[in-house]
């Protein structure tokens, strides 16, 4: 079995068709149905349910294709740490990212790591904090940014304290107050942000034991910002987020600050590749440069050091 099967059925999954996958890999679209038909030939049963729905996993497949990304990760292991012997800066980067990182960090983060390593190739997958955690934990991504604490056995480098905001929607009582506390929100219609088990401010609410009279839950910013705008109910929002927010709608701090701690995170930094690690230091030297970084440099904080 050769690994340019698993790597056309690993984007047979990924694009969740064999068009797609054949654009993706510059081949024809008989030359991936025959690799993936070669490949279910030489297991022995199905990887892929076909139908008019589109491309699915059968049982088996799953349980294959977690084996088969190890493969694949490792190959690219190896391939680098050749790279790096002969010191030829070189190589690929699977970074997991958060949709506020995306829109404020990692334009610049990314135009420095292209100047200093123009051959090493990153690419991006965008998700909420549970997406995160899994695609660190399955080998999808080789580190990715997340919320701390996690509560998976992560090894983390807290990066941002990321202060949390109120959202009023106009013509609130309290717009004109310059903080509020929780006890004046307690009974408020609240809009939940839906990002995942991480996620800071359920956390932040759980430990302060608020029981907000949550009526909505939304995962894009976008949105809770119009549903904010429209009187649906307040929110509360980390402020990497606020940006373009609506004029009428209130921002108000807190009397007792509090915030979502921004780090990345690995299974390994000692074993993660070369261009991963080049990237993970690239982050941090960018976020200092632009006085973001409130954390020394200290790779696997222990997560019960970090408090929101």
């Amino acid at each position: 079995m050769s690994l340019s099967k698993y790597e056309i059925f690993k984007a047979v999954v990924e694009t969740g068709s064999l068009t797609k996958a054949a654009e993706k890999l510059n081949l024809t679209q008989s030359g991936i149905s025959y690799a993936v038909s070669t490949l279910e030939t030489e297991m022995g049963f199905p990887l892929l349910k076909r139908d008019r729905s589109g491309i699915r996993l059968t049982n088996n497949g799953e349980r294959i294709l977690k084996h088969i990304e190890k493969i694949l990760y490792e190959e690219e292991l190896l391939r680098q740490e050749i790279i790096a012997i002969n010191k030829v800066e070189a190589g690929v980067v699977r970074l997991g990212t958060l949709s506020s990182v995306s829109m404020q960090w990692l334009p610049g983060i990314l135009s420095k790591f292209n100047s200093m390593y123009p051959m090493i190739e990153v690419k991006t997958y965008l998700g909420c904090y549970d997406e995160m955690n899994e695609w660190i934990c399955n080998g999808t991504i080789d580190f990715g940014f997340i919320c701390l604490p996690t509560s998976k056995p992560f090894e983390t480098i807290p990066l941002k304290r990321d202060k949390l905001f109120a959202l009023l929607p106009p013509g609130h009582p309290l717009q004109h107050q310059k903080m509020i506390t929780f006890e004046q929100i307690k009974d408020e219609p609240f809009i939940m942000p839906q990002w995942g088990g991480d996620d800071n401010i359920r956390r932040l609410l759980t430990k302060n034991k608020l029981n907000l009279q949550v009526k909505y839950e939304i995962m894009e910013e976008r949105t809770i910002f119009a549903m904010v705008q429209m009187g649906l109910g307040i929110s509360i929002l980390p402020e990497l987020i606020l940006v373009n927010v609506p004029d009428s709608i209130r921002i108000v701090e807190f009397e007792k600050p509090h915030y979502r701690i921004l780090g990345i995170a690995a299974l390994s930094w000692k074993n993660i590749s070369p261009a991963a690690r080049k990237f993970a230091d690239c982050i941090q030297g960018w976020l200092k440069e632009k006085g973001f970084h409130d954390f020394d440099n200290i790779r696997g904080a222990a997560n019960d050091e970090i408090v929101v």
